[in-house]
């Protein structure tokens, strides 16, 4: 495959009104953009997974067993493409095996997702809510 057919997942026609929006967002505030990449229903427990030592893939995928492996394959190189993660070669594994391992902006980022889950466990939809 290759790399335009790789990236075309993440092109859009940079005159389309989303396109445009999104640039104006990212422009006016840069929490867009950290939505942006760590958006998506599994990039968050995927990043805390590692943090926590499953830093394989089939550590990850018996951490997260409803997570396809087409998924999680894909997640984790968009984590990586946003240098929240990185391979590590195993040495001397056959096959040749990696872990993932958190960059420092990776590290950075879980304390935030602590922080973000523990506001989700007190305002999480449904709970009452005092003003």
């Amino acid at each position: 495959m290759n790399n335009n057919a790789q990236n075309c997942e993440y092109m859009r026609k940079e005159s389309s009104t989303n396109a445009i929006n999104e640039r104006f967002l990212h422009r006016i505030c840069e929490l867009n953009s950290a939505i942006d990449i760590i958006g998506g229903r599994w990039k968050s427990q995927i990043v805390y997974s590692i943090s926590e030592g499953n830093n394989r893939f089939n550590l990850l995928k018996k951490e997260l067993p409803n997570i396809s492996d087409q998924v999680l394959s894909r997640q984790l190189k968009d984590l990586e493409r946003h240098a929240i993660i990185y391979k590590k070669p195993i040495p001397g594994s056959i096959p040749n095996g990696v872990e993932y391992m958190l960059t420092s902006k990776g590290q950075d980022l879980v304390p935030i997702l602590r922080n973000l889950c523990e506001w989700g466990k007190i305002y999480a939809e449904g709970k009452a809510i005092t003003v």
